[in-house]
């Protein structure tokens, strides 16, 4: 379970690029990101392509190249199984008997509680917010009564829409946007919803975290 960075290349971890470099293979959701990343840093390994729309498809073949040696399961950013393929592997992964191990390194969620420095006890992670309007009102009404700040991953597509339905539910609450996190055009933006729906001006390219801070 190899973390890879979100943005920057220059921030994996010299342990991920040991582990790259040392197993038999790697798993990995995008095989030409993957490549990048390893062309950068000199490193040529076979690569399996790991997918969500055929995970379990090509499961078998990740746990045949398990049974031959060591294997690396990564993302295209971040942490795979945290809002990335990975889960159904981990699970046969252990029922066969192999060993999983975490190599942590970037995460979005991480990135973005630490620049929004909202208190509470924890902090929620909801993942990305539902594709429909009634699913994503109903989600922030579930945040009225909640203490914890509360981090979502939305796409470009719908972030206006999303936070404009979350300043018409939870009018006034206070949310930190980051965009394109690690990149080289990270905006960082941080206020009441309604401030924070202003300052972006209809700008919605990139990837976009949101943490929304506690009631």
């Amino acid at each position: 379970m190899t973390a890879t960075p979100i943005g920057n290349l220059e921030d994996v971890t010299l342990r991920a690029l040991r582990v790259l470099g040392a197993v038999g293979a790697i798993a990995a959701e995008d095989t030409r990101v993957t490549a990048r990343l390893l062309a950068r840093h000199g490193i040529r390994k076979p690569l399996i392509s790991y997918r969500a729309p055929v995970e379990q498809r090509t499961l078998a073949r990740v746990l045949a190249a398990l049974d031959e040696g060591d294997v690396a399961l990564v993302s295209d950013a971040g942490t795979p199984t945290v809002s990335d393929p990975g889960q159904r592997l981990v699970d046969a992964a252990w029922a066969a008997g192999h060993r999983v191990a975490p190599l942590p390194g970037p995460s979005s969620v991480v990135a973005a509680l630490s620049v929004a420095g909202y208190p509470g006890n924890g902090f929620a992670f909801a993942g990305y917010l539902p594709r429909k309007s009634g699913e994503r009102r109903r989600f922030f009404e579930s945040l009225r009564e909640e203490h914890r700040p509360t981090v979502v991953f939305e796409s470009p597509h719908r972030v206006l829409k999303s936070l404009a339905e979350l300043a018409e539910v939870l009018p006034g609450r206070q949310i930190t946007v980051g965009r394109e996190l690690t990149k080289l055009h990270e905006e960082v933006l941080r206020g009441a919803v309604e401030e924070v729906v202003a300052a972006l001006g209809g700008r919605a390219r990139g990837e976009f975290t949101m943490v929304v801070s506690g009631a």
